[in-house]
């Protein structure tokens, strides 16, 4: 793929600008790896699994501590086994400075949260780029700077560039280059993301900056994605479409789910099967279940639409996403009030996210949880990992559950809000004895030959024959 050029003093391609990318390409690289989080310590992990030589940083001692006892700092399937192959090339410290003058290639990985004007905020970034200014200014070498952070439109270019080279006193794309270079991962997949990426997104200052992080991502990724190389801007864009783009997809997905409660005979799985065989299409993302949560798709759809707006467009399409997206949120709470019996017990299986995350921020399991608390209504809930975060949120306002079994045992409408592989395991003989309770499987995880005998089996996006529940009970309300 064509290569975009910024035009800006040293960084035009030429003989000697090909001969430098020419010896960087190949060659062992030492890499510092800036922020420890659930993005950055799998990236500094399978890095030095891959062979080079890794130094992490974070402001946390304990985050250090775990790295240099070769510990996982965080919870990630896989990120054990990739610490346990990096075979003492990872490190970590708190010492920034040092970090980065001992390598030649450095990511930031600190958080960028959204902000009220639905932006995101760079304080710890530009905070990041002072440190690694003051240890450019120590440097001889050229030294390759990666953001991997999200962040608006303009930022790598007018904000982190400038802060650079004002505090190193240096010249982006002669003395030191610049890489925006977002990740497109899920966390409870973030190895697998990372060694197994679609494509490779890479805004670049100059030519070899953009060769020489493209020859990283050759080195780690077994699968070879194709590397969409072009100027900060486009890949700052980019990064922000591909998200927005995916929660218009699970919202279409929620709302054609809707739709099939509403006809007889619907099934919204069999539907987009079918679409999803349209290679325009493809079945990524369109399965009618919860609506999108978590850290990434709330915030990047709301500074797509802020984007747009502070710009002069319309910004029609990713607002219609959210409004479903939270209509969505009430169809299903208003489902699990019209099956609750007067003073009982609604129990929520999912409070994570996402599934194989502990990670609870826009969690759709805990604001249903919230509707249906405000209103005075018991819940008891379970997560396999979320626990401990949703208690943070939550607090006592609900009972919690050892397991899944004992939070179906109690439940007078049993809700699975998310697909953990644990509550496949689920049987009819875990429900609330002595009772016919209600079953709602946002994902179809449950037989539902065994459960129908057991409950009310209702499931998101099938028409009512295929439920064999009255049409009269499965209409909506709002919380």
């Amino acid at each position: 793929m064509q290569a975009w050029f910024s035009g800006r003093p040293g960084n035009r391609s030429g003989a000697g600008n090909r001969a430098a990318v020419k010896g960087i390409v190949g060659r062992a690289m030492r890499i510092s790896v800036i922020g420890l989080g659930k993005l950055g310590a799998p990236l500094a992990a399978l890095l030095a699994c891959k062979g080079f030589e890794v130094t992490g940083v974070d402001i946390d001692e304990r985050i250090v501590a775990a790295v240099n006892e070769g510990r996982a700092p965080v919870e990630e399937p896989r990120l054990q086994e990739m610490m346990d192959g990096a075979e003492g090339r990872l490190s970590a410290t708190t010492d920034t400075l040092r970090a980065v003058s001992e390598s030649e290639v450095t990511f930031i990985l600190v958080p960028t949260p959204g902000l009220a004007g639905d932006g995101f905020s760079l304080d710890r970034v530009l905070e990041v780029a002072e440190a690694i200014g003051d240890a450019l200014t120590r440097k001889d070498d050229y030294h390759l700077v990666v953001l991997s952070s999200t962040v608006m439109p303009g930022a790598t270019e007018n904000m982190l560039l400038p802060k650079l080279e004002a505090r190193s006193g240096k010249v982006c794309g002669r003395d030191f280059g610049l890489c925006y270079n977002p990740e497109f991962v899920a966390l409870g997949r973030v190895i697998n993301g990372l060694l197994q990426p679609d494509f490779v997104l890479i805004g670049e200052s100059d030519e070899r900056s953009g060769a020489t992080l493209a020859d990283v991502y050759r080195r780690m990724c077994p699968n070879g994605p194709p590397v969409a190389r072009m100027s900060f801007v486009n890949a700052e864009l980019a990064k922000l479409s591909v998200n927005t783009f995916i929660t218009m997809r699970i919202s279409y997905a929620n709302m054609l789910a809707q739709i099939c409660e509403k006809l007889p005979g619907a099934d919204v799985d069999v539907v987009t099967a079918a679409v999803g065989l349209d290679h325009r299409i493809g079945n990524k993302y369109l399965r009618g279940a919860v609506g999108y949560g978590g850290p990434c798709f709330p915030h990047d759809n709301a500074a797509f639409r802020h984007l747009a707006r502070s710009v002069g467009v319309d910004p029609s399409v990713p607002e219609a996403a959210n409004t479903m997206n939270r209509l969505h949120l009430e169809h299903l709470g208003g489902l699990t009030r019209a099956y609750l019996p007067v003073g009982g017990t609604v129990g929520v299986l999912g409070l994570s996210y996402k599934a194989d995350t502990p990670v609870v921020e826009g969690s759709p399991g805990i604001e249903l949880i919230q509707r249906l608390t405000g209103q005075g209504i018991a819940v008891i809930a379970y997560d396999p990992q979320g626990v401990p975060n949703a208690r943070a949120v939550l607090r006592e306002s609900v009972a919690y559950a050892a397991d899944a079994a004992e939070c179906a045992s109690r439940a007078d409408v049993l809700v699975i809000v998310m697909p953990w592989e644990e509550f496949r395991a689920l049987t009819p003989a875990q429900l609330k004895p002595g009772a016919f309770p209600t079953v709602i499987d946002c994902w179809r995880v449950l037989p539902r030959e065994d459960f129908e005998k057991a409950s009310n089996y209702v499931t998101l996006g099938t028409g009512p024959d295929t439920d064999a529940v009255e049409p009269k009970r499965r209409a909506s309300g709002n919380l």
